[in-house]
């Protein structure tokens, strides 16, 4: 049984209760988690205070600032290998997946020690002759940053990098199913040289997380993770008024005309929502399919998706692993069975394998007969493809748009015109045409609806963490007149 601690003010310490973290693979308690109170919460909100106003921080120049993001991005490329190990195990995200995808986080953390010194304020020609006036930046304070267990280190890094970029200071909530890769994560921040109280972290359950969102002390709250939490964190900040960003859920839009590359679009769609094991906010999770090619496609995709190894999380050879938690199997069994009786067909997959663990295999349902099913309306988070056929643009076009989310969407045709088309009439924050799930840190990531509202990565995150300042300087040597002389 490992051990971990908490991260408050530039130290590791023990919270005074704990939790067992479980191995999805076996269902088996590995580690022991700190459980932060209201009260570690409220210490590690003061140290990041106290950091934020400190001359070591307050005082840094944006290019020193870049300098320390530099070093981090550095010591998570040479500690991935260790971030990827504890996430496959306290996750059940594939070594394969984890391993590719931390070492690519430290290009997000590069990208914003380079971002630091370019974050600029502007001058006004204003329409006074006897004045100067121009816009400051500035860092908003103390952020709140919480994240979820699935891809957390990126979902992190697009936090914390901008924010420290922009000279704020960071308190970040892990989450409570699978925090390892966070908490380690600190000791490797620890040894990049910040000054104490920059970044803390701390994990726990629902009473952490109220206790940090709605702390007086928190000007901008940032947050992954579903709508429901969303609202009562929207609800919390509303004592400090703190702003929000909110990255949440999808049920994103997978569209295939008839005039496709069908292998690319197939593959691509296996991998759109059966990798990561489907735990994926932008996972393709409906397969909008042009009717003349309905039944050739889910024979390929059928094939794939049974082809698909399902093993241990930390065999290079799996491809699909465990999901995260028992909840979420039971979440994908409930929804699948009501989606049947609502007159679904199962495609493959839908039944759990025998065996320890929370395993649940990649599961196809067409809902073509069944407009009405469950499963095209909710999330699974896991290895769920709903199918739906069409026979117009005009008609893939409405279901697409058929959903309260609006994250990411998915478009496969070699008609160019309608490819613009299409992605002008999606309402997504992210279109992928014959792609998907292409990241980068130059390019905005975020949605809205139900899927939140915010950017995340590229110039516009780093900008968000800022307020603007104006300032006025007169420029004549003449008195100030008499404010009550007519003039």
């Amino acid at each position: 049984m490992q051990s971990f601690q908490q991260y408050i003010g530039g130290a590791f310490e023990d919270a005074v209760a704990s939790f067992e973290s479980l191995d999805p693979a076996t269902g088996t308690a590995w580690a022991q988690m700190p459980a932060a109170s209201a009260s570690d919460v409220d210490r590690a909100v003061r140290a990041a205070e106290a950091a934020f106003f400190s001359p070591e921080w307050a005082g840094m120049t944006a290019t020193q600032r870049g300098k320390l993001l530099m070093r981090l991005a550095d010591l998570v490329a040479e500690n991935a290998p260790r971030l990827a190990e504890l996430e496959t195990r306290d996750t059940g995200k594939i070594i394969r997946e984890t391993s590719a995808q931390i070492a690519y986080v430290s290009e997000y953390y590069r990208y914003y020690a380079g971002l630091a010194d370019k974050i600029e304020g502007a001058h006004l020609p204003i329409d006074k002759p006897d004045m100067e006036v121009w816009l400051r930046r500035e860092p908003v304070g103390v952020v709140a940053a919480i994240v979820p267990w699935n891809s957390q280190l990126f979902l992190s890094a697009v936090k914390i990098g901008p924010a420290l970029a922009a000279g704020c200071t960071v308190v970040l909530k892990a989450s409570e199913e699978g925090p390892a890769p966070m908490l380690e994560f600190a000791r490797i921040f620890d040894q990049a040289g910040f000054p104490p109280g920059v970044l803390n972290v701390i994990t726990g359950g629902p009473e952490a997380g109220a206790a940090l969102t709605s702390h007086a002390s928190v000007a901008h709250v940032a947050f992954t993770g579903g709508p429901e939490t969303a609202r009562h964190i929207v609800r919390n900040s509303a004592e400090n008024l703190a702003s929000t960003s909110l990255e949440l859920g999808g049920k994103s839009p997978f569209i295939v005309f008839d005039d496709a590359d069908l292998e690319s679009a197939v593959n691509a769609q296996v991998s759109g929502i059966f990798a990561a094991t489907g735990q994926s906010c932008v996972a393709g999770s409906r397969l909008v399919i042009q009717k003349g090619i309905k039944d050739a496609f889910l024979q390929r995709l059928k094939e794939k998706a049974e082809a698909v190894v399902i093993g241990a999380p930390d065999d290079m050879a799996t491809e699909v692993g465990p999901l995260c938690t028992l909840k979420q199997r039971d979440h994908a069994l409930r929804l699948i069975e009501a989606s049947v009786a609502a007159g679904a067909k199962l495609v493959t997959g839908g039944a759990v394998p025998k065996g320890q663990g929370f395993f649940f295999p990649p599961t196809v349902l067409d809902c073509s007969a069944a407009p009405e099913a469950p499963c095209l309306s909710n999330e699974f988070f896991g290895p769920v493809l709903s199918v739906v056929e069409f026979e117009t643009e005009a008609e893939a076009m409405e279901i697409a748009n058929n959903t309260a989310f609006g994250l990411a969407s998915g478009v496969f045709t070699r008609n160019l015109n309608r490819a613009h088309r299409m992605i002008r009439g999606i309402r997504a924050g992210i279109v992928w045409v014959n792609t998907y799930r292409a990241v980068s840190p130059i390019a905005p990531f975020g949605g809205h609806g139900l899927s939140g509202h915010g950017r995340e990565g590229g110039l516009q995150a780093a900008l968000d963490y800022t307020k603007v300042k104006t300032v006025w300087l007169r420029t004549s040597d003449d008195p100030i007149p008499d404010p009550f002389v007519m003039r």
